[in-house]
């Protein structure tokens, strides 16, 4: 099965759209789990086993993993086939690219030494650097056009021959896009955006962050980011889920957030 049929079954069984993001951070976790001989898998299977039954994927930041050192990078392993147990699919937030050669190398770490079913990718280097990507036809990988973040502007609605340089961007994914495994990533804080790349590709799944934390609107994400069917977004909440809590209800937590924002997320669908 590709990716974004993977996805959307998922996302049906549990009328969700919501993506966890498992951006650990062992400063901010609950003191009762650095007792344990890998918190890091402890705490994001606790996270993950009491919201598997109200997300359509889960994503980790790869940096998150990396900062810890190669006892990360293991337990981000481990953190993957366990999830992979539960048929959900796995998204790793890597924003990589490079070189034809070099972005191969990537593509083959992350989608096969790692196991992931999708991962973001940094289109800045062009068509050669992305293809490497695509050509794991039943893998998924979600294009940055608009980020979330208050920088995002510097270059990506720079003008590019009469139109915003993302704008560029989803063009030119629609043309690699032969595949059909490619997506976009479009931030929910720049509702406007979102709503012109909704109607450049209104077929395309979205992988959206900046809710809750970084200022991003539920309805007007819903409004302005799904396809006419109600699928077609992954929406990522990480912080506002996982750290809901810092005490040793942490998991409890965790759940009561992603019901909350799951409800709220079909309250607009």
């Amino acid at each position: 099965m590709k990716f974004f049929e993977k996805l959307e079954e998922m996302q049906k069984k549990n009328n969700s759209l919501v993506c966890v993001g498992l951006d650990i951070d062992l400063a901010k976790t609950p003191e009762i789990i650095k007792r344990e001989d890998d918190p890091v898998f402890f705490f994001n299977k606790a996270i993950i086993d009491a919201t598997k039954d109200l997300v359509g994927c889960y994503k980790p930041q790869m940096a998150f993993y990396e900062a810890i050192g190669l006892d990360g990078l293991e337990s981000l392993k481990k953190i993957v086939d366990y999830i992979h147990t539960l048929n959900i699919p796995v998204i790793i937030d890597a924003k990589r690219n490079d070189i034809g050669n070099t972005a191969a190398a990537y593509a083959k770490a992350m989608f096969e030494n790692f196991g992931f079913d999708a991962m973001t990718v940094n289109p800045y280097m062009g068509g050669d650097s992305v293809t490497p990507f695509l050509e794991y036809q039943d893998k998924g990988i979600f294009v940055l056009a608009r980020t979330s973040n208050p920088g995002g502007a510097d270059f990506q609605s720079l003008d590019c021959e009469g139109m915003p340089l993302y704008q560029r961007v989803v063009e030119k994914v629609k043309e690699w896009n032969a595949n059909k495994n490619a997506g976009l990533v479009v931030g929910a804080t720049v509702p406007d955006e979102l709503k012109t790349v909704r109607e450049m590709v209104p077929d395309m799944t979205f992988l959206i962050p900046g809710i809750g934390a970084q200022g991003g609107g539920v309805e007007s994400t819903i409004k302005n980011g799904v396809r006419k069917d109600s699928f077609g977004a992954v929406i990522n909440s990480s912080r506002g889920i996982i750290f809901a809590s810092n005490g040793e209800d942490f998991a409890e937590a965790a759940r009561k957030a992603t019901i909350e924002l799951r409800d709220e997320i079909n309250k607009y669908r």
